[in-house]
């Protein structure tokens, strides 16, 4: 420190001038600024609570004056970073301390009102400018009015020069905390967390890198939440029960926070120098395990001017072996920040912490049941350990084993203590347990995942015993197409099909309006899960098919996601529809291909969307047009359908089609599927008038008029409904709006010539 104290005497000035000279030789070095001023002292000052409060008081701009100074400071010349900070001070600044020096001899002690008025004694300064135009103009006595802020200060005044000097250190640190302050120890807390279960192999490899002599840095690479935190605690939990080598008995693990360094480090510099500092106080100890979670944020803004980030402060101590580090991090992180950095990436030995198997994670969360079981008071049942645990693997798939089957069972206590059992006065029955079912758990399914009840497990395998019957109930003269469908939702639900693909991969064929978009919304409904639809007639353009996986990187909507990942990701178990394929690029096919054979899909960030529990069903009308040609010419022997399936041959490529669960093809339009539809239509326009109040009754002749104008082999059912939008409802409406259907009643439609009208 350069402050020439032979004439200062720190001990004859209170304890808040010696904090404003120690401020001021932190706000220089910080800024490193070629010389120290009397406007360091000021901001210094103004930062102190009794300077702040007096502010207040006499309503006194204290930003603006802050701004002023750090303004004018921030203009000053600063030194290179690559050498030791000198700190020179300015001549008005060593007028400043000649003066303090010469009261000192009459007057003691020095408080900091007697330091304001010293430095409005600075001709030409800027300290004096900003004390007369925004402190003085508010003062009546002047100066005098901030005396009473100070006035605990001067009656505290027991100082004595030694231990001043004691406190006022001539480097970098100066009045700063020890380095522990921003570290919490991992082993005075591990008994409150989840103890690490199994994770032997991984345990004992961390211990052994831990003694090697070079290179002894682990880092835990692996998906969120799959325990890469947990096995610091246990390796706490090791070391304090003694089942390690000897030397690694006394260490301490200490977990360091980069959010609270960061917090505050305003000046350019003080980031570095408040980690230097860690790093060195740990060093110093030697008895030092540093862990850092998301160790890739350390890589931070380098190649931002001078600035090194905390990676390059970071090497040094990582090569000299004193201090072990522990990291972690994800795939994806260390992929994008780490591994570009080789000095880094070399000194760390990289642990896999893989994600636990199934069974693994049911023995991980039965060992970890006697803490949520304390916590929320509650019992839990092993069959709904179980059932969470495989349920939570096979619906939600945006995260990780044993984390999300944790939380589910978490959340499961949660709603028990929430709801508690009570007697039948009303009060919450005490000493009584509540028991978590495999029903409780299965209804945190259903709020968490937004699926339905009968979707979740062999639950939902008892509504697949009906499901011909209930789509054929509403789905017309395609018996033999549902049957197929059926057919592969079950093989699926019972395990035969091949695990890695989705649940089916269907392409349905058939003519317009014969009801292959139907049969999905039947479908969906049925298995109570949602249906996503995507009209492929949107996505003819080339680039247009990037939309449903992400933009690449520098093209717009990139921080958009794709449209079909993100939709699986939300809705894992769902009826996928890609309605009429064949209007979609040829390039759709290729991004298909890996869903149909992987059940997987990976988006433009690298994230990957899964489609195991998806049925993909898509429909075409290709061929079509060539079906009422099958009896005609050489080819007199084809059915419609060969017709079709030849065209759809041709149209879709063989790899393509090889893949796909089944190919359904659909009927065309007959009379007697008509008359269906009608009937089925007509019924719900009746249920829409029962709502006002009204009844309506069609003659026989009505409804065979709506029949033969609705009735089409090429239009389908689709016909039906434009025929009774255009000669029935427009009746209907008149009546209920302007006629004696008004406050209901029942009307009787009947047929005249080539109309209908109302009796």
């Amino acid at each position: 420190m350069d402050i020439d104290i032979k004439n200062l005497r720190l001990d004859l000035c209170t304890q808040r001038v010696a904090e404003a000279f120690s401020g001021m030789y932190s706000i220089a070095t910080l800024t490193r600024a070629e010389f120290i001023t009397p406007e360091h002292m000021l901001l210094a000052i103004i930062r102190q609570n009794e300077f702040r409060s007096f502010c207040q008081k006499k309503r006194i701009d204290l930003e603006k004056i802050e701004k002023e100074t750090q303004t004018y400071l921030s203009s000053l010349a600063r030194e290179s970073t690559d050498r030791p900070y000198e700190g020179l001070l300015s001549v008005m600044m060593l007028s400043l301390i000649q003066r303090i020096a010469e009261e000192q001899q009459t007057k003691h002690p020095i408080s900091i009102p007697d330091i304001l008025d010293y430095m409005l004694e600075i001709d030409g300064s800027l300290v004096q400018y900003l004390l007369i135009e925004y402190v003085i103009i508010r003062c009546q006595d002047g100066i005098n009015d901030i005396k009473g802020e100070y006035a605990n200060d001067i009656e505290d005044y027991e100082l004595t020069s030694d231990d001043i000097y004691d406190d006022f250190p001539d480097d970098d640190s100066m009045f700063e905390e020890s380095w522990q302050n921003n570290l919490t120890c991992i082993n005075d807390i591990y008994s409150n967390r989840n103890p690490l279960i199994g994770r032997e192999k991984e345990l004992e490899r961390t211990i052994r890198i831990l003694c090697r002599k070079d290179k002894n840095n682990p880092l835990f690479i692996g998906e969120p939440g799959v325990g890469k935190t947990a096995m610091i605690y246990g390796l706490a939990a090791k070391i304090e029960s003694g089942d390690v080598p000897e030397w690694l008995r006394s260490m301490k693990i200490y977990s360091l926070d980069m959010g609270s360094i960061v917090a505050g480090a305003s000046y350019n510099g003080e980031y570095e120098r408040r980690l230097k500092e860690i790093l060195n106080g740990a060093r110093d100890n030697g008895k030092c395990i540093i862990y850092i979670d998301e160790i890739h944020t350390i890589m931070g803004n380098g190649n931002n001017g001078n600035t090194m980030n905390a990676a390059d402060i970071l090497k040094p101590y990582l090569e000299d072996g004193r201090t072990r580090f522990i990291g972690s991090t994800t795939f994806q992180e260390y992929n994008r920040s780490i591994a570009n950095n080789k000095a880094v990436a070399r000194r760390f030995a990289h642990i896999e912490i893989k994600e636990p198997s199934v069974e693994e994670a049911k023995e991980i969360i039965k060992a970890l049941l006697p803490h949520y079981e304390k916590h929320h008071g509650v019992k839990y049942k092993e069959d709904a350990v179980e059932y969470a645990v495989e349920q939570s693997d096979a619906f939600i798939n945006d995260r990780y084993l044993p984390d999300k089957a944790i939380d589910i069972i978490d959340e499961a206590g949660a709603l028990l203590q929430q709801h508690r059992l009570k007697n039948k006065a009303g009060k919450v029955m005490a000493q009584r347990f509540q028991i978590v079912s495999r029903d409780i758990v299965k209804k945190i399914f259903i709020d968490v995942c937004r699926i339905d009840a009968k979707a979740l497990g062999n639950e939902g395998n008892e509504a697949l015993k009906d499901l011909e019957g209930n789509i054929t109930k509403e789905i017309y003269g395609q018996d033999e197409a549902v049957r197929m469908v059926v057919r592969a939702v079950m093989m699926a639900k019972a395990g035969l099909s091949e695990p890695e693909k989705p649940m089916a991969s269907l392409l349905f064929v058939g003519p317009t309006g014969v009801g292959k978009t139907e049969v999905c919304k039947v479908l969906a409904r049925e298995l109570g899960i949602e249906l996503i639809r995507f009209d492929m007639s949107e996505y003819a353009e080339k680039h247009t098919i990037s939309k449903l996986i992400g933009s690449p990187a520098g093209y717009v909507g990139y921080d958009e996601g794709g449209l079909l990942t993100s939709a699986i990701r939300k809705s894992p178990n769902c009826v996928l529809l890609l309605d009429e394929i064949e209007k979609a690029h040829e390039d759709i096919y290729n991004i298909l291909l890996q869903v149909m054979d992987y059940a997987r899909l990976t988006d433009n960030k690298g994230n990957k969307a899964n489609f195991h529990n998806v049925i993909l069903i898509m429909t075409s009308n290709a061929g079509a047009q060539y079906a009422a040609q099958a009896n005609v010419g050489f080819a007199g022997g084809m059915t419609k359908g060969d017709a079709m399936m030849n065209t759809v041959r041709k149209r879709f490529k063989p790899e393509f089609l090889n893949r796909l669960s089944a190919t359904v093809v659909f009927n065309e339009m007959n009379r007697v599927m008509a008359e269906r539809i009608l009937d089925k239509k007509l019924e719900v326009l009746k249920g829409r008038m029962k709502e006002r109040k009204a009844e309506m009754l069609l003659s026989a002749e009505a409804c065979e008029f709506l029949l033969e104008k609705g009735f089409s082999e090429r239009y389908g059912a689709r016909e039906m409904d434009r025929v009774i939008q255009q000669y029935l409802t427009p009746l209907l409406m008149e009546e209920i709006l302007f006629g004696k259907l008004k406050n209901g009643g029942t009307v009787s439609i009947t047929r005249k010539t080539d109309v209908l009208s109302v009796e």
